[in-house]
């Protein structure tokens, strides 16, 4: 959530990243007109209660006609007092639920739009010509399938539609990226992870998931916890209602988990193969810093992201995310894009998102620093969503036979395996 300070010392500037968002614009009237209450009804309520125990005072002195008056009049300010109380409560309660469904800041350098207003910043690599090259590539499901890597058809029949197998080198392949992707974090100086894949209501709703993107979260009812769409959740609850000292600080976390995604408003987008599914792996980067280093930390996880895209040999571009495409946490985002030959585009695979102060304060994280005690900034960046990255491995680096050749990063990881070779029907 964002300071409630900052919304009456400037309420435009909240108006106007509402506005960028193409949110609610009106939301921080009410939520200005809410404050107020609270803060006033606050102060009625201190009034009365000084009144009251100033009068308590008044009646164990008085006898009498005016220990009689005393006492009424001690009566009516009870009820007075418990009248404000219940007041003060539910405007605090009003204001709380609004603050929550704002939105944070977003960055001033960001772009102003929707999902395609976005703004490139740098193009990596090159595309393959595959007609110089003398065949037409492949699909990645077609190459999954000639290797008997991907297994989308009894993925369907077990689980549904967007779930699929990973199977024989399809599976050797995504160890392979993920213990890859682990030691480059590591070598980062990142803090390896497992983290959890339940997770309770106030870890889902203090990362900031159960605003804009609750309709793509799976809920478990009967045991009221959530299933992470990324590990970015549980990493952010794990300081929650800590406070952590300064010289500690940067701690920076890779975490591994499967990641859940109902991909609600999704139909008829990506239903061939495993681009667009309802369960992967990934492994996340996340960040604690001092707010006033979050951007440099910014920087910092973009370039690890491009260290990773740029290791599996992959043409990419990165992206200065529009302000409606911002998740509600995030001030500002990056996406690094690679390149699909079949689609002729450029599709996500990593994302980096300056969350500054929002998570820290619904989390209530905070660090101390000179005795004092303040909100850090949180910052997350995905390294590897396992099957996107599966995606533009098999689709740039396959060969005319429908074999698959292997960047030499992987390759360790795959006892020094160079090709995947596709398998004998």
């Amino acid at each position: 959530m964002i300071d409630l300070r900052l919304l009456r010392e400037d309420p435009d500037r909240v108006r106007a990243s509402q506005r960028a968002r193409g949110e609610d614009v009106a939301l921080v009237d009410s939520l200005l007109s809410a404050d107020e209450r609270r803060r006033s009804s606050g102060v009625r309520f201190d009034e009365l209660r000084n009144e009251q125990k100033g009068l308590g005072k008044l009646i164990g002195k008085a006898s009498g006609d005016e220990k009689a008056e005393l006492l009424q009049r001690a009566s009516q300010l009870a009820a007075d007092v418990k009248a404000a109380d219940a007041e003060r409560d539910a405007a605090d309660a009003e204001t709380q639920e609004l603050l929550q469904r704002l939105g944070n800041l977003v960055h001033p350098d960001v772009p102003v739009g929707g999902e395609e207003d976005f703004v490139t910043l740098e193009t990596h690599g090159t595309h393959r010509d595959f007609a110089a090259e003398g065949f037409e590539p492949r699909d990645h499901l077609e190459l999954g399938q000639l290797l008997g890597a991907i297994d989308v058809e009894r993925g369907a029949k077990v689980s549904g539609s967007r779930f699929y197998f990973l199977t024989g080198v399809g599976a050797l392949l995504e160890l392979a990226l993920v213990n890859a992707a682990i030691a480059q974090a590591t070598a980062a100086g990142f803090t390896p992870m497992l983290t959890p894949a339940l997770v309770r209501p106030q870890s889902m709703a203090g990362t900031g998931f159960l605003g804009q993107a609750a309709q793509d979260v799976y809920h478990l009812d009967k045991d009221d916890l959530y299933l992470v769409g990324t590990s970015e959740v549980p990493l952010a609850a794990y300081h929650m209602d800590e406070i952590i000292d300064a010289d500690r600080l940067p701690l920076r976390y890779a975490g591994f988990s499967p990641c859940f995604r109902r991909e609600a408003g999704s139909h008829g987008k990506d239903t061939r193969g495993i681009f667009r599914v309802h369960q992967f792996d990934k492994v996340e980067m996340f960040s604690y810093v001092l707010p006033e280093d979050s951007q440099a930390e910014h920087q910092r996880l973009l370039e690890w992201e491009k260290q990773w895209l740029t290791s599996l040999e992959l043409p990419f571009r990165v992206i200065d995310v529009a302000s409606a495409d911002l998740g509600s946490s995030a001030s500002r985002k990056y996406d690094c894009e690679a390149w699909i030959p079949t689609q002729g585009k450029y599709r996500e695979l990593t994302s980096t998102s300056d969350c500054t102060e929002f998570q820290s304060r619904r989390l209530s994280i905070r660090v101390r620093e000179d005795k004092k005690v303040r909100p850090l900034a949180t910052l997350n960046g995905t390294l590897c969503a396992v099957p996107r990255t599966i995606v533009a491995i098999l689709e740039n680096h396959q060969q005319a036979d429908g074999s698959v050749r292997v960047p030499e990063v992987l390759r360790p990881y795959l006892g020094g395996r160079e090709v995947l070779e596709p398998v004998a029907k």
